[in-house]
């Protein structure tokens, strides 16, 4: 996507007074808005529209939120995905964030916090909201690097960790601010970028994710919990 291109959004959701809501709002603001009302045909409208963002329900009549993911990841697509969900349930935020999805807004909703979020995913996996940062830049701490330029983060000399833009800018931020400790509040005001509605959890949820990804192997563990206070990137063993 060009910064003078209009956004263009996918909305999947089987109720269509929904999806022509938020697609009918989208387009007031000058996005390109198309809709699906099944897995299948969300499938369909991604390969044919090349959509930038894509807002998926979990809750659809043949495929659900999850399986159209995983099919879109296959299919070599990482466009950022916002998940709506009728449970407000833990398990299915785990679920979706593990997935592979960049946020998700649990039903009813309002239309305005949605934009917001679709606004904050995109500066993310843009970087459009830090083009005044420097450019060129590669962060180090330990053997952790992340290249701003090719986005790409690595472990010594091993493969690049496959992170969701997401766990991208929250890494980004930590690296950049370590070895400060940093809090959710922090983080969700600079990674979110809106008010999260104190379901502050999101943080602890990405985080171990990330921890998955950066620290799984047999270095040492450079993501950090300090206990009543927050997060931090450091090395402890030097």
């Amino acid at each position: 996507m060009q910064p003078s291109e209009p956004v263009r959004l996918l909305v999947v959701d089987d109720e269509p007074h929904i999806a022509d809501l938020v697609a009918t709002v989208a387009r007031y603001e000058g996005w390109q808005a198309v809709t699906a009302g099944s897995g299948k045909a969300a499938l369909t409208q991604a390969a044919e529209f090349g959509p930038d963002i894509v807002v998926l329900d979990l809750m659809l009549p043949d495929l659900d939120g999850f399986t159209v993911l995983d099919r879109l990841r296959e299919n070599g697509s990482a466009v950022p995905v916002v998940f709506l969900t009728a449970k407000d349930a833990t398990a299915d935020r785990i679920a979706g964030l593990t997935r592979g999805g960049d946020d998700y807004l649990v039903k009813p909703f309002s239309v305005e916090e949605l934009m917001a979020r679709l606004r904050a995913v995109l500066r993310r996996s843009t970087g459009v909201a830090h083009q005044a940062a420097a450019r060129g830049a590669v962060l180090r701490v330990g053997d952790l690097t992340l290249d701003e330029d090719t986005r790409e983060v690595r472990r010594g000399d091993g493969p690049p960790a496959e992170l969701t833009p997401t766990e991208y800018e929250l890494l980004r931020y930590l690296m950049r601010r370590s070895p400060s400790v940093l809090t959710k509040a922090q983080i969700l005001d600079h990674v979110w970028e809106y008010d999260f509605g104190g379901r502050s959890n999101v943080v602890e949820l990405v985080i171990s994710h990330l921890r998955r990804k950066v620290d799984a192997g047999d270095g040492e563990p450079l993501i950090h919990t300090v206990r009543g206070v927050g997060y931090v990137v450091r090395q402890v063993n030097r």
